[in-house]
């Protein structure tokens, strides 16, 4: 067994100093013989990818709706698709990548026409700007292709989030007339100055706000009464919407229509979690009803089918609140109100100020993220990322730093997102692409042909398996060892696991003799997971002989 169950009397716990009345109770835990590690959503290694631009499993599908107007660069549908993705799930590419979530951008059916948004035409390849949430749009699959994409991934322990958008509709087109006006409003547009003007407007000119704050009830919208007349779905979808209404009691009002269709995502394929976008441009408590209705619908799904549910984890949902750090703690200001988005529904958020506190050195930015998640956050976390598909500027967006960025990203305390691509240095800045299309390029897999490709493809696998297999590295306690070369330790422990890790960094000599024992006893045969050597503790150090700068020790099983 390769993954790491100990009780080690030696084990350095929280301060890093050694703790016989810890060691004690450590000692008295039954320890199981797990087939793989527990999974925590604190630890994760999440990889996120644009639908569409990841892998083109469907070459068919590339042209619907008669999507052909000529765009700016980057702006028209590219072929990706979720038969792509499910492709590289049975590959076992994110499985090499050690990879246990994946995020894609959204499937639901997006609008028809193109926007011309001052950079040439646009077609919403993106997947934020929906047209109808009950159906999924083919140039990205089918119902049955996304069933199966969840259903490849939890075989292999990967759990599956789905992009949420609950604060707009896409924008208004010649082929998508706007939505009646008791359910959006046009303007104002947002400024950003305080809580109303961050909420109740249009994030841009031509993206109509759903009136997530009204309670009052509304007519379905009549473009969609239109649309499912005319596909011969309106009898189904009714009655499926009287019976949603009638056995929750909550008001016909906008959001409620489109958490019933998000749920049923969760209720029929068993996704495991929800990305949230624009999660501070809508009221908090909507956040907090859509999680009741997911969780609901998450059990539902695991009480109907008990043969395919991975663990007893709850519905998990990750907020985008835009501009949201960690060193905020729990509050998010919008000048004149603060909001615990915490405190309403979500385990995690986009931690924006990572890519800022990733130009520090090792010993700074780890210390800082395990002071604020043992304790402001302890019971919650952040999802930590370099590169995004629409931040502008990312921590290496010439890629010169792509091993740095692997190292600091997969060895940091909190969750990681991976952006497709980071893996195989795909370009950040393309030719003639204006503003978030540079961020937003075709998956490079030809450059799988390059040795340096590969190279550094095999860095981002050991790291991100090391970080799948040691729940430690995300949501244990980190204690500096040692600052030249740079050592640290990492424990972790619930009631029944417990799990505890070295790493060591610019480790410039050949031969490395490493002080262990603060975690690993006399005797113990430890494993570097990067260089495959192992060697025996004595007098509580190992040594090691390795061309490389970074050690990952773990116990050798």
């Amino acid at each position: 067994m390769r993954y790491l169950l100990l009780l080690l009397a030696g084990m350095t716990v929280f301060f890093g100093c050694k703790s016989e009345k810890k060691q004690d109770q450590m000692a008295s835990k039954e320890i199981g013989s797990l087939e793989e590690p527990p999974f925590e959503w604190k630890a994760a290694n999440i990889y996120f990818l644009l639908t569409d631009r990841f892998n083109n499993g469907n070459p068919e599908n590339d042209v619907n709706f008669d999507r052909t107007e000529e765009t700016g660069v980057l702006r028209d549908f590219k072929g990706g698709d979720i038969k792509g993705i499910t492709e590289k799930i049975k590959d076992g590419y994110f499985t090499e990548l050690g990879v246990n979530a994946i995020w894609f951008t959204p499937v639901v059916e997006q609008i028809h026409g193109v926007v011309d948004e001052g950079t040439g035409n646009t077609y919403a390849y993106h997947g934020y700007w929906a047209k109808d949430w009950t159906t999924l749009d083919p140039n990205f699959g089918t119902r049955e292709e996304l069933a199966e994409l969840v259903e490849e991934a939890h075989k292999r322990g990967i759990r599956v989030l789905l992009d949420v958008v609950i604060n707009h509709t896409g924008p208004v087109t010649a082929k998508d007339p706007a939505w009646d006006e008791d359910w959006v409003r046009l303007d104002p547009t947002c400024t950003y100055q305080d809580y109303e003007s961050t909420v109740s407007c249009t994030l841009v000119d031509n993206l109509p706000d759903i009136k997530t704050e009204s309670d009052g009830p509304v007519d379905l919208p009549m473009p969609l009464l239109k649309k499912w007349q005319e596909e011969g779905r309106y009898d189904q979808e009714i009655e499926e919407l009287d019976r949603f209404f009638a056995v929750n009691g909550y008001p016909m009002a906008p959001r409620f229509y489109i958490i019933k269709w998000l749920t049923d995502y969760v209720r029929e394929l068993g996704v495991d979690g929800f990305r949230v976008d624009t999660a501070k441009h809508t009221e908090a408590y909507v956040w907090q009803e859509l999680y009741r209705e997911a969780s609901i619908a998450f059990q539902e799904w695991k009480t109907n089918n008990p043969d395919k549910v991975l663990d007893d984890k709850g519905f998990y949902m990750v907020g985008e609140v835009y501009n949201y750090g960690i060193s905020t703690g729990r509050m998010f200001s919008y000048g004149d109100k603060e909001v615990d988005f915490y405190d309403h529904g979500f385990e995690s958020l986009i931690n924006f100020d990572f890519k800022h506190d990733a130009t520090r050195g090792y010993d700074t930015l780890f210390t800082k993220y395990d002071s604020l998640l043992q304790k402001e956050l302890y019971d919650k976390s952040v999802l930590n990322y370099l590169s995004s598909h629409d931040d502008g500027s990312p921590f290496d967006r010439k890629r010169k730093k792509t091993y740095e960025t692997a190292t600091k990203l997969l060895l940091s305390p909190g969750a990681s997102q991976i952006y497709y691509g980071d893996e195989l240095a795909r370009p950040l800045q393309v030719e003639g692409a204006v503003g978030d299309a540079n961020l937003r390029s075709f998956m490079n897999w030809e450059d799988l042909e390059k040795e340096e490709t590969r190279a550094l493809l095999e860095h981002w696998q050991k790291l991100g398996q090391f970080r799948k297999n040691h729940p430690a590295i995300g949501a244990g306690k980190h204690t500096t060892l040692k600052k030249q070369p740079f050592v640290f330790s990492r424990t972790y422990e619930t009631d029944t696991y417990a799990d505890a890790v070295i790493v060591v960094l610019m480790a410039k000599k050949a031969v490395k003799t490493i002080d262990v024992s603060s975690v690993f006893s006399d005797g113990t045969l430890v494993k570097d997971a990067y260089s495959g050597i192992t060697a025996e503790v004595t007098d509580g150090e190992v040594r090691m002989e390795t061309p490389f700068e970074i050690l990952l020790l773990e116990k050798s099983l």
